[in-house]
């Protein structure tokens, strides 16, 4: 199954020093980890979200990754706006260690916004494209 990830500046930083084979263990204030089921929900998070939040970096990056397809039953659609258009998976933050294992090859990168108060540097080994860069303003 293909699965995409909304993530700011510092997750991304992350997942690059896990070689991009795994997601970073979630913060205590973060119960569950969702990826979600379609690219166009996951840029919309990352454009309308994460370019706007400082938390973020005011950038967003969307991941994309495969997951075992038998594994990936276990957990059930959650629909969170739009059927068919805003589904996740809901895993607990208990579980990220064990959804990792499931992860075939590694985690890409496929797109990145930046929004206005972006004035970070991302790093060239978190897979990010300076010239495919979306500006958000």
């Amino acid at each position: 199954m293909t699965l995409y990830r909304p993530v700011g500046t510092k997750e991304l930083e992350l997942i690059a020093g896990l070689y991009f084979r795994a997601f970073p263990p979630r913060l205590g204030i973060q119960p569950i980890f969702y990826p979600v089921l379609n690219f166009d929900y996951a840029a919309q998070i990352a454009r309308d979200w994460n370019t706007k939040d400082p938390v973020s970096g005011f950038a967003g990056f969307v991941t994309r990754f495969e997951i075992d397809d038998g594994y990936a039953a276990k957990w059930e659609v959650q629909t969170v706006g739009t059927r068919g258009r805003h589904d996740e998976l809901w895993v607990p933050a208990a579980d990220l260690d064990e959804f990792n294992r499931h992860i075939i090859g590694k985690i890409e990168v496929v797109a990145q916004f930046y929004g206005a108060n972006f004035a970070g540097e991302v790093k060239p080994e978190s897979g990010a494209d300076f010239q495919e860069a979306s500006d958000v303003s």
